[in-house]
């Protein structure tokens, strides 16, 4: 689904992001990015977006490479991906169900999937006695949560959590660790970067780990290590 072939990125400083990366990623993997700042995790996720182009090597998506697609196709790509920020991003005017269903808006969905699919995913994220509450209105986790449901409810193949859990507390970063293995489990592939070895060790599942710019540890079934 995913593969990275050989990339490099240097920006024009002269200073290498990445080097030589070889990566694949399968269709319902879920797999856990680990390294400190500076170690090249967002800009392995700004190339699959295509905001970054790699300065050598290519990175592919479904076998085509990201940075050739037109414009329209790479919108098209772009919504088989959902985002989750360390920062929730929610509209604040925007109860939870509104925040859910501008996103389906936005991708052209009709109005009788988003009333029966926000429900559905507030129900996933444990979340359904929220649904007319206000963003100021819910905890840190919780709107974490709401923020989840955003990004699965128009289903997509991916879902990229980055940092998902930086400013929850211990309790609240379990559960959404766990809606994360959740929504793993119903088939949507899991690329999650962290810092939090407590995040990766409890996820039980691959880990890769980048040092400066490469890949120094891919394990299957792993745990946060240096």
């Amino acid at each position: 689904m995913i593969y990275f072939d050989n990339v490099s990125k240097v920006y024009s400083a002269g200073t290498p992001a990445i080097t030589d990366i070889t990566l694949g990623i399968e269709p319902g993997e879920f797999v856990s990015i680990v390294g400190h700042s500076g170690a090249g995790k967002t800009t392995l996720l700004k190339m699959l977006f295509a905001e970054e182009s790699p300065t050598t090597g290519s990175v592919l998506f479904n076998e085509r490479a990201i940075h050739e697609l037109t414009n329209r196709e790479l919108i098209q790509m772009r919504r088989q991906i959902g985002t989750v920020f360390q920062d929730f991003r929610l509209l604040p005017t925007k109860t939870v169900y509104e925040n859910i269903a501008f996103a389906m808006e936005a991708s052209g969905r009709p109005d009788e999937d988003i009333i029966a699919d926000v429900p559905y995913v507030l129900e996933l994220v444990d979340l359904a006695d929220k649904m007319w509450n206000f963003p100021k209105e819910l905890s840190g986790g919780e709107q974490q949560r709401v923020a989840i449901a955003r990004a699965i409810v128009n289903q997509p193949d991916i879902l990229i959590a980055d940092e998902p859990t930086g400013n929850l507390d211990p309790i609240n970063t379990y559960e959404v660790v766990q809606i994360l293995k959740k929504i793993n489990d119903l088939g949507t592939t899991v690329l999650l970067t962290t810092h939090n070895r407590n995040v990766v060790d409890s996820v039980g599942k691959r880990v890769v780990t980048l040092d400066q710019g490469r890949i120094v540890r891919d394990d299957q079934s792993g745990k946060y290590s240096f």
